[in-house]
C-alpha cells in the first residue's frame, strides 16, 4: 500500500513541476511523452525508496490533514520571508549585528514525520539550521543571532511557531 501511496504522490509532484505540459505552438496539450516518463520516475521512486518514507503515510488520506497543511503553507513562507528580511538586515548593517551559535530546543511532536518536518521548516528558515535531531524530540539549532541559550525561550523564538500547525497535519 505504501508504494502505491508513494507512486502517487511523486506523480503527482511530476505533473505539478511540468506544468503546462505544451509547448508555445500547441497551447496547453498534454505531452503523452512527459506523463510518461513522470509514470516511469514515479516507478522507480515508489520501488526504490518506499522503506526510507515515513511509515505513517495514512495522513495523505484526511481532508482535515490536507486542509492543515494548505494552511500551513502560507504561514511557512510568511516565516521565511521574515526571516529572509532579518538575514539581509543583518549582512547589510555596518556592524554586522550577528551572535551565531547552537542552542537547543525541545519539540512536542510525537512522530518521526512531524519532528523531520518541523526539523526541514527550521532549516529552509534563513538564519538557522537544524544540526541534530534525536529520538526524545531534542534539536540542536544553529542560530545565526542567539536571543536566548535558555531551551524554553528558545523554542519559543524557533519552533513553536511551526508546531501547532505540523502536531494538525502529522499527528
Amino acid at each position: 500500500m505504501r508504494r502505491i501511496v508513494y507512486f502517487i504522490i511523486a506523480l503527482v509532484v511530476w505533473l505539478l513541476l511540468t506544468w503546462p505540459f505544451g509547448s508555445a505552438d500547441n497551447g496547453l496539450a498534454i505531452d503523452w511523452q512527459v506523463v510518461l516518463v513522470g509514470v516511469a520516475a514515479a516507478i522507480v521512486v515508489s520501488v526504490l525508496f518506499h522503506e526510507i518514507m515515513p511509515a505513517e503515510y495514512k495522513f495523505f488520506f484526511s481532508p482535515v490533514r490536507v486542509f492543515w497543511l494548505i494552511v500551513y503553507i502560507p504561514v511557512f513562507f510568511y516565516y521565511i520571508l521574515i526571516a529572509n528580511f532579518d538575514v539581509v538586515y543583518r549582512a547589510l548593517h555596518p556592524k554586522l549585528p550577528i551572535k551565531p551559535g547552537i542552542v537547543k530546543i525541545k519539540t512536542n511532536l510525537k512522530t518521526d514525520a512531524a519532528r523531520v518536518a518541523l526539523a526541514n521548516s527550521i532549516t529552509l528558515t534563513p538564519g538557522t539550521l537544524t544540526v541534530d535531531l534525536t529520538d526524545d524530540g531534542t534539536m540542536y539549532v544553529h542560530w545565526i543571532n542567539i536571543k536566548s541559550t535558555d531551551t524554553k525561550e528558545a523554542t519559543e523564538y524557533i519552533s513553536k511557531k511551526f508546531e501547532y500547525f505540523l502536531a494538525k497535519i502529522f499527528e
